[in-house]
């Protein structure tokens, strides 16, 4: 089958915002929304969209600051690329596509960008799968050495403008490679050719590296401060969660995922570890469309 054969690119104003999104699948099924992470774009997506586009109608963005999504630079406060902004993107390209409630299922940024969202629009969220991550604000009060050797990009580039951009820029295929073959993955043999081309295309580029970094600034500042507030609420997901985990990760070596999660949520949450490192969706494309196949009626 040809690359994303049957499914368009659009581009939509959202927010004040150029959002791109990739969608196909059946319109007479339900929507799921999928989110990428760091350092990719939709189009991580490409075989479990594959997989899925009888039984769904299938929306894929690149959010706020990746792919060919817009790249505004940050402002002071870095709320631009708060979750709750990217959350509020999402919503208003399902809007903008006629969709009411949609599932929803984000791996690493997208996952939460994700929480943020079933947090913020509760009525809009059928369920929800979150991909390798643990919550933003568990993972950072458990900081350790350990910790900070695996996930030191979260310290890396969240440093002042334009520090981590001038690094990076450097040399910016090394570091994009070094990321996409890292955390338990081993390698990038689990990346389809087409989608190297395209992740190098979109983050090997001063404006992108800036919005990305951009993304770890909020995580590390106003998403805290929104996340705290939540907890302070009692505000939790209300839908049903899944949550997946690669057994070669660091979410696995670090973490309790399945009870972190289960701690925010007021609906049943159930998940696993699967044989995989952090790129989950395309170590184990079958494996991931299987389980949201499963999961998501």
């Amino acid at each position: 089958m040809n690359w994303f054969d049957g499914f368009e690119t659009r581009t939509f104003t959202v927010n004040g915002v150029e959002a791109v999104a990739c969608m196909g699948g059946r319109r007479d099924k339900p929507a799921l929304v999928l989110l990428h992470g760091f350092p990719q774009t939709h189009v991580m997506w490409h075989r479990v969209a594959q997989l899925l586009r009888d039984d769904y109608f299938l929306v894929m963005p690149d959010l706020r600051g990746y792919g060919d999504s817009s790249h505004l630079p940050g402002l002071p406060d870095h709320s631009n690329y708060s979750k709750r902004a990217m959350a509020t993107d999402v919503v208003a390209l399902a809007d903008a596509v006629e969709v009411d409630t949609f599932y929803l299922c984000g791996h690493d940024r997208g996952g939460r960008v994700a929480h943020r969202l079933a947090l913020d629009y509760p009525q809009r969220v059928n369920k929800l799968c979150v991909i390798d991550i643990a919550p933003t604000l568990d993972m950072y009060a458990r900081t350790d050495m350990e910790f900070a050797r695996a996930y030191y990009h979260w310290f890396h580039l969240i440093q002042p403008s334009p520090l981590p951009e001038n690094m990076i820029g450097g040399n910016p295929i090394t570091y994009l490679h070094h990321k996409l073959g890292g955390w338990g993955t081993g390698g990038m043999a689990h990346i389809e050719p087409q989608a190297l081309s395209e992740y190098e295309r979109s983050f090997c580029r001063p404006e992108a590296i800036h919005t990305a970094c951009e993304d770890y600034r909020a995580s590390a500042g106003i998403d805290l401060e929104h996340d705290r507030e939540s907890r302070a609420q009692g505000k939790k997901i209300a839908c049903e969660t899944l949550v997946l985990w690669g057994d070669r990760g660091v979410v696995q070596r670090l973490f309790e995922p399945l009870d972190l999660w289960q701690a925010q949520c007021s609906a049943s949450v159930k998940g696993e570890a699967v044989p995989a490192g952090h790129f989950i969706p395309e170590e184990c494309p079958e494996l991931t469309a299987t389980a949201l196949r499963n999961f998501m009626r």
